[in-house]
């Protein structure tokens, strides 16, 4: 009997993070990571090689501090090279990057820093007061590293027992440049967790291998598809699941990064995109609306920006096309949670018709599942509405602290959307299971109201929320913020709607406000309308 020959084999390669940097400060270093200082000076750079050198400093230096493989280092900063080389610094040995969004009130932020038994807690220096409000409120913080500071001096009235640390002399003193990777491409690599609008805040631990196919899918040629030669303004913030991957992404493609730190207004983002020829922006509408609103006043434009990538609230199709229009870009509409890493779907930047309403295709890696709201697939998944299901390598299977696993017994994932997909595969996310609004017994879907009325002229942001009735159970209010300048009446209001949904639809009260309010996420606050006007 002949024997089978042995088989061949390939290389282990642990799919671990440091790779990105790696290759970028090996291929690509002196391609530049740009971050601006928000006080009118000239911005900050640095190459991708000289950067990957100082990270590996600071991860010596973490390590010093008492860090260990698999600890949680608590990271509440804006978008900057600084926070860039903790991201690395802390992800190169094996140390869990827990970011935290500065925009949370201080005993939500101090919850989670407890969950995450963080020791360690990196700070920028103009969030100091906040920073020395967690220290006092979590004992377990011994050390604070304070990154992106202008000056010297006193920045906090007290730190309790907490040990103080300058970046810049953190490295000069326990700079020591560590060895990177060496670990199993399974173990944790960040931490985030959900803002809390719904609930008590979870955590999503993702880890090493989750977010290197998370960076190949949004590396794919329909999702962000960047190149070397891209400059990309990652103006959502790092905060937001992982700054939605890109800046995992710009390394491993050898783009340029640019980061706009805390100013994010109209002014500022217009200068950084002229000033470093940026091609592909990210971030949520509001952002790009304070861009043209900017540009519409000055008669500027930004003639370097090709595409933008938009996530977030639905986009009205007015806006949209103000948008490509006023900007002359190609907007890339999307969809996706923290859970998912976060990317979900997102419009492919080739795609003959623009439709504000499609949040795009999923890429390979992510799998999508309409079902009934007791999981049971619909039978067709065309062209009917249902509960948004999604598996895959970069999706939640459990989450941080909990023992049950968060999908059901086929790995299915309920996101709480309610989508439709179109015969072209294309998504549309049609509301937020607890969002409807049941009247009479009935489902009144607040997301096709809001697209109706989001789509005229004079309407700036709008959002339904449900009121309690003693007759129907809820019925909805309509709560709108006109555009600056201009009117809009009720009758207007409800002409709209008229030849498009049912009469019994029709919002019982209309309320208008000067600003809408935005959550930390940059969404609307449905929680804060229900409790003002529910």
């Amino acid at each position: 009997m002949t024997a089978r020959p042995m088989a061949g084999a390939m290389q282990p390669y642990a799919l671990t993070l440091d790779h990105f940097i790696d290759h970028a400060a090996k291929w690509h270093g002196a391609t530049e990571v740009v971050t601006a200082t928000g006080d009118g000076g000239t911005s900050t750079r640095i190459g991708y090689a000289a950067l990957r050198e100082r990270s590996r400093r600071l991860s010596g230096a973490l390590l010093s501090l008492g860090l260990a493989p698999g600890d949680n280092l608590a990271v509440l900063a804006w978008n900057s090279q600084a926070h860039l080389e903790c991201w690395y610094g802390a992800m190169g040995v094996g140390i869990v990057c827990h970011t935290l969004n500065p925009r949370l009130a201080p005993a939500h932020l101090a919850a989670m820093i407890a969950a995450a038994a963080d020791r360690v807690l990196v700070a920028s220096a103009d969030l100091a007061p906040l920073a020395a409000q967690l220290v006092s409120l979590c004992p377990g913080i011994a050390h604070v590293v304070l990154i992106d500071e202008p000056g010297g001096g006193d920045v906090a009235p007290d730190w309790g027992g907490a040990e103080v640390w300058r970046h810049e002399a953190l490295l000069d003193a326990r700079g020591q440049a560590a060895a990177w990777g060496g670990f199993d491409e399974q173990a944790p690599a960040g931490l985030c967790f959900t803002s809390g609008t719904t609930g008590a805040p979870k955590g999503v631990t993702y880890t090493h291998r989750s977010n290197y196919l998370h960076t190949v899918h949004q590396l794919q040629a329909d999702a962000s598809g960047l190149g070397s030669g891209d400059a990309v303004l990652v103006a959502v913030p790092m905060f937001h699941a992982n700054g939605w991957g890109l800046p995992f992404a710009a390394p491993a493609a050898g783009a340029k990064l640019v980061l706009p730190g805390r100013h994010q207004d109209g002014a500022s983002i217009a200068a950084l995109i002229n000033a470093e020829g940026v091609t592909v922006a990210a971030g949520v509408a509001t952002v790009w609306l304070g861009l043209v609103d900017h540009l519409d006043r000055t008669g500027g434009a930004v003639p370097s920006l090709s595409r933008l990538m938009l996530g977030g609230a639905a986009l009205p199709q007015a806006l949209m096309d103000r948008l490509e229009q006023r900007l002359g870009v190609t907007v890339q509409t999307s969809w996706g949670m923290t859970e998912l890493s976060p990317l979900g779907t997102v419009a492919p930047a080739t795609a003959p018709r623009r439709r504000a309403a499609s949040a795009g295709r999923p890429p390979i890696g992510v799998d999508l599942l309409l079902t009934e709201a007791d999981g049971t697939p619909l039978t067709e998944q065309r062209g009917r509405e249902g509960r948004l299901r999604v598996r895959g390598a970069s999706v939640v299977q459990r989450y941080f602290g909990q023992a049950e696993p968060a999908v059901d017994a086929d790995g299915w994932f309920d996101t709480g959307d309610l989508a439709v997909i179109a015969d072209d595969g294309q998504v549309s996310i049609t509301g937020r299971a607890k969002d409807l609004i049941k009247s009479g017994g009935e489902w009144i879907n607040p997301g096709e109201i809001e697209a109706i009325v989001g789509a005229l002229p004079a309407v700036a942001l709008v959002a339904v929320i449900g009121r309690a009735h003693p007759k129907w159970g809820e019925r909805p209010v309509l709560i709108v913020e006109p555009k600056q300048g201009a009117e809009v009446s009720d009758a207007a209001l409800r002409d709209a709607l008229v030849p498009h949904v049912a009469r019994w639809w029709l919002p019982d009260a209309i309320v208008r406000v000067a600003a809408m309010p935005i959550a930390a996420t940059g969404k609307i606050d449905k929680a804060r309308l229900r409790a003002e006007h529910g």
